[in-house]
């Protein structure tokens, strides 16, 4: 009963007092709605159903990722004892790499094989593999918004005083910040940076795997990565307060460098990507810009680097270009796709493939929670229909959808399941 009071409580901190001033009747009649709605039973019954069956991301999956964890641990902690809870976060802290960095996932030893990753090993976690891709920049900012929602979720903070080798927690979570500011940080536009991705893909254009940088890798600052950084420093410095000094004046450059190099006032939208000293891997004559991004402004909207009226019109801007695309849902990863060819990795090659136009609920349903907390209750119910039914559609959860709808990459896909039940549980909240 503690996690399901304590998430209780987080999401209606989540929601806050943005919604308190609708006007009644309409309120009334959406409030109904909610409560009525028949897709919401099944798709909570259905979440808690997939997360009892492990932490990996999905059948398609073995590995533990962060990224993923980060987005499912609400869910997770209805199924399953905070020490659980809580050990997965530590394996990532024992297997925290000598400069602060933290990988991407972890693997039972028993279960790597020949022609994985450049696999990762501690003595201080010897009971799995680690792996990077290193052209992300989100699993340090991943790690410390996961232990944030730990502690919101089970107010257990003993977390941060954990000893694992010679440092606490604590320190560990600094170190985690640290590592992208010494080594993913460009002096010139005070942003971090990563490699030219699908906005926020893991998969650059330069190779046929494409997750790990090396010299033909074109670096670029992109929203999402900044984003995901701005909400794990207002995470810091909350769960340590002594942390403020040094990380807040950080945070706010940040912020404000973001809006000032990504944010394309005239077009209302973040360009895709700010290249730096190799330029773009893309032919010259390609107008990027023309892109849109729907996760990193999604992302971009949780770290408040949005007005509400900014946020109203990305909704729109999002549902036009679904509405071009013959999409489903607002959670396209972005319009138009990036040009078969472009990137060497084939599933990245035709257009609305994976990353490059995929859609993406693990998103979209990020998007819906933020439209709940900003107010936008009614639009966000409207966008939240064609995801929850398409779970009932399907009977269960899949990694990405196909243009037309179908269901694509791996099933029983626990990002996907965790956005949508904390989404429901926010909307509950609100129609009470």
């Amino acid at each position: 009963m503690r996690l399901n009071f304590c998430l209780i409580g987080m999401v209606l901190l989540i929601l806050g007092t943005s919604c308190q001033n609708q006007p009644p009747k309409k309120s009334s009649e959406l409030a109904n709605r909610i409560k009525n709605d028949t897709y919401f039973p099944y798709v909570k019954s259905k979440a808690l159903e997939v997360m009892k069956a492990g932490f990996n991301a999905g059948d398609g999956y073995r590995e533990v990722w962060i990224r993923d964890y980060n987005t499912f641990i609400h869910l997770a902690a209805q199924v399953n004892d905070r020490a659980i809870l809580k050990e997965n976060l530590l394996v990532f802290f024992r297997m925290q790499g000598e400069d602060g960095n933290i990988i991407d996932g972890f693997t039972p030893i028993k279960d790597v094989g020949k022609g994985d990753y450049n696999f990762i090993y501690s003595k201080l976690e010897p009971r799995y593999a680690g792996h990077k891709n290193t052209v992300e920049t989100d699993q340090e900012s991943s790690l410390v918004q996961a232990v944030y929602k730990y502690i919101q979720l089970t107010g257990d903070k003993s977390i941060l005083d954990e000893t694992i080798g010679d440092k606490k927690v604590s320190d560990r979570l600094e170190s985690a910040a640290d590592f992208l500011m010494a080594h993913r940080f460009n002096q010139k536009y005070g942003l971090i940076i990563g490699a030219t991705t699908a906005d926020w893909g893991d998969v650059q254009p330069e190779h046929g795997w494409g997750v790990t940088l090396d010299a033909n890798t074109h670096p670029a600052i992109d929203i999402y990565d900044n984003a995901m950084f701005l909400i794990a420093l207002n995470n810091l410095m909350e769960i340590i307060p002594q942390t403020k000094a040094k990380w807040e004046t950080i945070r706010n450059s940040i912020s404000q460098n973001s809006r000032k190099y990504l944010w394309d006032e005239q077009n209302q939208k973040f360009i895709p990507h700010l290249y730096l000293e190799k330029g773009s891997p893309f032919p010259m004559e390609f107008d990027e810009n023309a892109i849109y991004y729907f996760g990193g402004t999604t992302i971009a909207i949780e770290a408040g680097l949005l007005s509400k009226a900014e946020i109203k019109t990305s909704l729109n801007e999002m549902i036009r270009r679904v509405k071009l695309a013959g999409a489903g849902t607002i959670g396209l990863t972005l319009y138009p796709p990036y040009p078969a060819g472009f990137f060497e990795n084939k599933i990245m090659n035709p257009e609305y493939s994976y990353q490059n136009g995929g859609d993406w609920t693990w998103f979209g349903g990020r998007m819906i929670q933020q439209l709940i907390k900003n107010g936008f209750v009614e639009e966000a119910y409207e966008q939240m229909i064609p995801m929850v039914k398409r779970v009932k559609d399907n009977n269960g959860f899949y990694e990405w959808y196909s243009v037309d709808n179908k269901p694509r990459g791996s099933g029983t896909f626990r990002g996907e399941a965790g956005v949508l039940y904390t989404a429901i549980l926010m909307f509950e909240a609100w129609a009470k």
